[in-house]
């Protein structure tokens, strides 16, 4: 490969991630304006996973792991506050780390995937609570975030598989 090509290849690259960091940032704001609680506080669809997911399928895990950390830091500041940061961060990199484990082991589905992000997120989020409050009361509150995270990832799941089925191998990174 030529050096004009490989800067070719990075600009288009640097192009995208741009991209797709603003559609996370878009989900977060859809997120934020519109009241997905179900009735309970706390539970959120998730919508940017989507982009996470999508990028680390077709991608790469570095370009997603940049993805989550900068969406919850701008969105943080933007639509939340420090602790909405810290509890995103949390859950995000807890959340993160799971969901590449499992792909790479390499025979779980994206859907399966979002779904174990989805708790794994969850429960980063009880465990900075827990650290926050210094107090472990909070995981009684446990059993509907790991429920909601299980569906909400379950639904995330089957979006962000579809996405990378049908839009992945067009992408051309």
């Amino acid at each position: 490969m030529t050096q004009s090509h490989n800067k070719g290849n990075r600009r288009r690259k640097t192009a995208y991630m741009g991209l797709f960091l603003a559609l996370a940032l878009i989900c977060s704001y859809v997120e934020a304006l519109i009241p997905f609680h179900f009735g309970i506080p706390g539970v959120k669809l998730g919508l940017t996973n989507i982009v996470v997911i999508f990028v680390l399928y077709c991608i790469g895990p570095w370009e997603a792991l940049g993805i989550s950390v900068f969406r919850i830091v701008i969105s943080g500041f933007l639509f939340g506050n420090v602790f909405s940061i810290l509890y995103s961060l949390a859950g995000g990199l807890f959340s993160y780390v799971v969901m590449l484990a499992l792909k790479k082991w390499g025979k779980i589905n994206c859907f399966c995937v979002s779904i174990a992000g989805g708790l794994a997120h969850n429960i980063g989020q009880l465990f900075m609570a827990a650290f926050l409050v210094s107090n472990l009361s909070v995981f009684y509150y446990a059993p509907v975030l790991l429920l909601s995270g299980a569906v909400t990832g379950l639904l995330i799941g089957i979006i962000a598989q579809e996405i990378v089925l049908r839009v992945g191998d067009r992408i051309g990174l």
